[in-house]
Order: structure tokens, then C-alpha cells, then sequence
């Protein structure tokens, strides 16, 4: 009988317990103060952010590097303006005569819905649509002493849906890991390589970091 109206009042001691934590959480939440990992903190405003990818680009591995930069409206949405630069690996190609890459850029307007913001692990959707260029750049030389020349190129319509999961760190740093796609048009590019280059070479999945700097 102890043991069982022990068992009892531990078990309405935890519920009250949890009832208070989750009031608490709600009330942090409705409050205006954002929740970071080192602790609560008030802002709003805008933030820079720098970006790397990792994908394939004609099944090579090929690498992202971009920026953007925006406003912050009420916490939960961003508004802004962004871009990368990109290339696959240098190989050698037996019908140009010379290492080549594909390397190019994109960039436009971009939007990013935040789920959560004041919680100090949530979620955010960037959303790029822009424009850009392509290109077969021959390689010719060694590591610093190489020169680089475009030899055929395209451009391209981008829309660029992605996903991150977002930690504030602090009160002026997010870190983000994320993941996303690239649905670009149709590319046409012309140069005498051992294998055609397809049109639609662009599209596919990248995954990497993004680090947020600002007031948010």
C-alpha cells in the first residue's frame, strides 16, 4: 500500500513537473526573446550568409560556394538577395586536347520561411529563382601557373528549393545544415568533347553548411 501511494505522488509530482516546463516553453516562445544555445536574446533585423555545397555535375564531384544576404521580417521570413559560383573536378578530355571543367554561377532573389525561429534548433526553407551561366573551361599548366579559358558556354533559368536545420549559436551567429535541389532549364552547350554534354547536366541534389551572421 506504501509502495503504491508512493508510486502515486511521484507520478503527480512529474506530471505537475512537465505541465510546468511546458507552460514555460509556450511562455518563452509567445515572449519576444529568441532562444540560443548559450542562452535568450532579443533581435530582429537582417544577416549575410556565406555557403558550401558538395554535388555531382557530370557524375563528377563538383562544389559550391555562395553567398546572400537579406531582411528579416518578424522572425519568420526572409527576403533577400543571393548567388554561387561552381565547378567539377579538372580532367583531362581526349577529344578538346586539354583538362577541362564545367564551372559557372547563379544567382537572384531569394525567400526563406522559418519555422520556430526563437527555439534554438528549428528549421528554415530557402527558396532561390534567379539566373545564370555555364561554361567548358580548358585548364592549361600547373596548380597556380595554369590559365583558365571559356570555351563554350550557356545560360540558364534556376529555381533552388532547399531545407535547413538551423542552430542560433549565439545572438548574431546560426549555423545551418541543409540540403537542396537545382531545377534549372535546359542547357546547350557546344565544344567537341568525347562525351555530349547533356542539357539537363545542372539539375540534381547538393547537400552542405551555410554560416548566418546578422541580427535575426
Amino acid at each position: 500500500m506504501k509502495k503504491l501511494l508512493f508510486s502515486f505522488v511521484l507520478l503527480a509530482a512529474s506530471v505537475a513537473a512537465f505541465s510546468q516546463q511546458d507552460e514555460e516553453n509556450i511562455n518563452n516562445y509567445e515572449s519576444d526573446e529568441i532562444q540560443t544555445l548559450f542562452g535568450a536574446q532579443n533581435s530582429v533585423g537582417g544577416y549575410g550568409a556565406i555557403t558550401m555545397q558538395y554535388t555531382e555535375i557530370d557524375n563528377r564531384d563538383a562544389f559550391i560556394f555562395g553567398a546572400r544576404g537579406g531582411v528579416v521580417l518578424g522572425h519568420m521570413i526572409s527576403l533577400g538577395l543571393g548567388g554561387s559560383g561552381f565547378f567539377n573536378d579538372v580532367h583531362y578530355d581526349s577529344n578538346a586536347g586539354s583538362d577541362i571543367s564545367l564551372a559557372g554561377g547563379y544567382g537572384g532573389f531569394f525567400f526563406e520561411p522559418v519555422i520556430m525561429p526563437k527555439f534554438p534548433v528549428h528549421v528554415s526553407f530557402p527558396v532561390l529563382i534567379g539566373a545564370g551561366g555555364v561554361a567548358v573551361v580548358s585548364v592549361n599548366g600547373e596548380d597556380w601557373d595554369s590559365e583558365f579559358h571559356s570555351e563554350a558556354s550557356d545560360a540558364f533559368m534556376v529555381i533552388e528549393p532547399g531545407v535547413e536545420i538551423e542552430l542560433n549559436v549565439t545572438r548574431f551567429f546560426r549555423f545551418c545544415v541543409g540540403a537542396r535541389y537545382r531545377y534549372t532549364s535546359d542547357v546547350d552547350i557546344q565544344f567537341p568533347l568525347a562525351e555530349a554534354i547533356p542539357t539537363d547536366i545542372l539539375k540534381g541534389f547538393s547537400g552542405g553548411v551555410t554560416f548566418k551572421f546578422g541580427k535575426f
